[in-house]
């Protein structure tokens, strides 16, 4: 079964839509969305379990240029 979880992200100052147009451009991000509020971007991402949504986020979104801190919430279920 899929993993998939809202990951937010905080930009540093004038690299939101560079950081944005990055983070479309990796495999097994959903979606990307520009936003106001105490974040910058909120993505949807989705992996095969647990461990490579984690993978993921340290090993390819961590490194994106411009990112200063991401949260991520795990989907637990749906309705």
């Amino acid at each position: 079964m899929t993993t998939k979880a809202y990951l937010l992200v905080e930009t540093a100052v004038g690299k939101t839509r560079e950081v944005a147009a990055s983070l479309k451009e990796l495999d097994g991000i959903e979606s990307v969305d520009v936003v106001t509020g105490q974040f910058d971007i909120i993505a949807i991402i989705s992996g095969e379990d647990l461990t490579a949504v984690g993978a993921m986020v340290t090993e390819k979104i961590h490194t994106v240029s411009g990112i200063v801190r991401t949260q991520s919430c795990v989907a637990v279920g749906g309705l």
